[in-house]
């Protein structure tokens, strides 16, 4: 066993953490995060009683079951988004949606605190996208071949007459594999 063999004497911790940081890095997690933050406080001010001293104050009103049904919905696709990534645009618009709603109907959007998270996690959501869709390189094959160390090919050039004596050079739009099987494509 070499010294810099790793996993074996890593603490359980250090290990939980890990898997918990590659997880979080294949989802919206802070959409999710932001979206049920969101959801909380929509669904429990209508039920909240807040004492000030001797005295209780209510805070239950016509629109209660309103902001029950909007702040579990908000919840819902805030763990949508942690466990089902595909549908991250959707939960997103719906919990920007949910958010707007939340303002008439739920005490002001939860004291425009739930409003602000869930309307914070439905745009993180939408603009989220996983790692291998963020950038592709322009030019991918001559990437590869740097990486195999081979030198990038020169590109071709063709000379087209002109009444000129120096003709400008123009790169030539395909490979001379393509001239090999009569320019036909492969599949073809």
């Amino acid at each position: 066993m070499s010294p810099e063999s790793t996993g074996q004497n890593e603490h359980y911790l250090t290990v939980y953490r890990r898997g918990f940081r590659t997880w979080r890095g294949n989802r919206p997690f802070w959409a999710g995060l932001f979206t049920i933050l969101g959801g909380l406080p929509i669904a429990y001010f209508p039920y909240a009683n807040m004492h000030l001293g001797n005295m209780t104050i209510a805070m239950s009103t016509t629109a209660g079951a309103g902001s029950l049904i909007i702040g579990i919905l908000l919840i819902t696709l805030g763990f949508t988004m942690w466990f089902h990534h595909i549908v991250r645009v959707f939960a997103g618009v719906a919990a920007i949606l949910l958010a707007l709603i939340s303002i008439p109907v739920a005490n002001i959007g939860g004291f425009i605190i739930g409003f602000l998270f869930s309307l914070l996690g439905g745009a993180l959501s939408i603009a989220w996208a996983p790692a291998e869709a963020k950038g592709v390189p322009a030019s991918e094959g001559s990437e590869a071949q740097m990486s195999r160390g081979d030198a990038p090919e020169a590109p071709e050039y063709r000379q087209e007459p002109h009444g000129t004596a120096e003709a400008p050079r123009r790169p030539m739009l395909f490979k001379a594999a393509a001239e090999a099987d009569g320019g036909r494509h492969r599949a073809g």
